[in-house]
């Protein structure tokens, strides 16, 4: 009955946080347990020192959306890859996978950058409906490469379901690679084959030398702070520190960009997300422990078990949830939600928790592009002002491509725990 009254809570448009704190009271109310230890719970996320980089992270990449950044990617990469057959779409790629990385969220990646790359790959000479969908699907390219928000929270949320099992934020940092890698090439390779027939872009291409020098402040950026995380130089919170002084000093101080005037509203601006995370991660810390202690992922994985006859079977079933978990739900919520009820029967069935959290997050990033509600199809209906169907159509390929990813990353484990050396 109660899990009815969230439903419709949540469905009248209540918010998500209200609603899982409502849930995470009334199982605290059915264990006769003090309901002042929903607020100590949440505080528990004060506890959590990866936490710290949530905010300088998020602070940068919101920095980075409002400045001329983008429009210098978008020169570099003409300069650099635009003799090359899909060199602009591949560039283009690898451009949104950055944005998003640093930003986590592909909603600011499909309205700041790909406002700028549209009408450069029309210029190209590439058809409408193949733009269209390679800006929408492409711009849900970065959840899986560091310092991505989804990878540092789902992080969190392992930890705290599955204590021993040894998950750190460096392990999903590490693991994302070759499975992000692996979605940009089947992309890319699509690219060139999309532009084989296609007359070279008619636009004179920028001087190669002069656009890196342009970008010559936030270029190194990226090298030194993965470089670090993958060599183990700096600590993730080192990284986001760095991050968050590099971005702040070459755009107010040195660029002069951002103005003092703006940097409040900015600040706001990404404080208002950090908040929101933090927030429902904190009430989905609650629910957690009230789930766990009714042994709900238990009985979950008793209910299942008996018509699930593999490993693999069951991943494929976590598929399907999480493609829909992507369409219906904000990436963040998905992740608080569902991570502590999907991790323990995973861990029964013997799958790595840091190979499930890839799963779960390549599903998810598809999820942001899947018809019909997805919420990167909407913002890209809206930006560029084109029909919601064909915005539907243009995407087709693109998700046929990158579910065929999927299926490898679910099948083959070694390619998200080789390097995290979790073989």
């Amino acid at each position: 009955m109660i899990i009815v009254v969230l439903v419709l809570l949540a469905l009248v448009g209540m918010p998500l946080f209200a609603v899982i704190a409502l849930g995470a009271m009334a199982g605290f109310h059915q264990a006769e347990l003090d309901l002042a230890l929903v607020a100590m719970e949440f505080q528990r996320i004060g506890e959590l020192p990866v936490l710290i980089a949530l905010p300088l992270f998020t602070f940068a990449g919101v920095l980075v959306a409002h400045s001329a950044t983008p429009a210098r990617l978008v020169d570099l990469t003409r300069a650099a890859l635009g003799w090359l057959p899909g060199g602009l779409a591949i560039l283009g790629l690898l451009m949104f996978a950055l944005m998003t990385a640093f930003t986590g969220a592909s909603g600011i990646t499909v309205v700041a950058l790909g406002s700028l790359m549209l009408p450069a790959l029309l210029a190209a000479g590439y058809q409408r409906r193949f733009a269209l969908g390679l800006v929408t699907t492409g711009s849900s390219m970065g959840v899986l490469f560091a310092p991505s928000l989804p990878l540092i929270l789902y992080a969190v949320v392992a930890q705290q379901v599955a204590p021993g099992q040894g998950i750190g934020v460096d392990d999903l940092f590490l693991a994302g690679v070759l499975p992000g890698i692996l979605m940009l090439l089947v992309l890319a390779g699509y690219a060139m084959w999309v532009q084989r027939d296609l007359p070279p872009d008619p636009r004179p291409v920028p001087a190669l030398g002069k656009s890196v020098r342009a970008i010559a402040w936030e270029l190194p950026l990226p090298f030194v702070v993965l470089g670090g995380i993958y060599g183990g130089w700096l600590l993730v919170i080192e990284a986001a520190v760095v991050t968050a002084a590099w971005v702040l000093i070459s755009l107010l101080l040195i660029r002069r960009e951002i103005s003092l005037a703006r940097l409040p509203a900015i600040i706001t601006e990404a404080m208002m997300l950090v908040g929101a995370i933090l927030i429902i991660l904190g009430m989905s810390l609650a629910s957690t422990n009230v789930m766990i202690d009714a042994q709900v992922p238990q009985r979950l994985f008793e209910a299942v078990a008996p018509h699930i006859d593999s490993r693999l079977v069951f991943l494929l079933l976590v598929n399907v949830v999480l493609l829909i978990a992507g369409m219906l739900l904000d990436i963040f919520a998905a992740l608080v939600i569902l991570a502590p009820l999907i991790i323990p029967v995973a861990l029964a069935f013997g799958v790595d928790p840091v190979h499930l959290g890839i799963i779960f997050l390549a599903n998810l990033q598809i999820g942001y592009c899947t018809p019909p509600v997805g919420i990167n199809l909407f913002l890209a209906s809206h930006r560029f002002g084109d029909d919601i169907l064909k915005v539907y159509r243009a995407t087709l390929p693109f998700l046929g491509l990158l579910l065929a990813a999927l299926l490898i990353i679910t099948w083959w484990p070694a390619l998200s725990l080789w390097l995290p050396g979790r073989m």
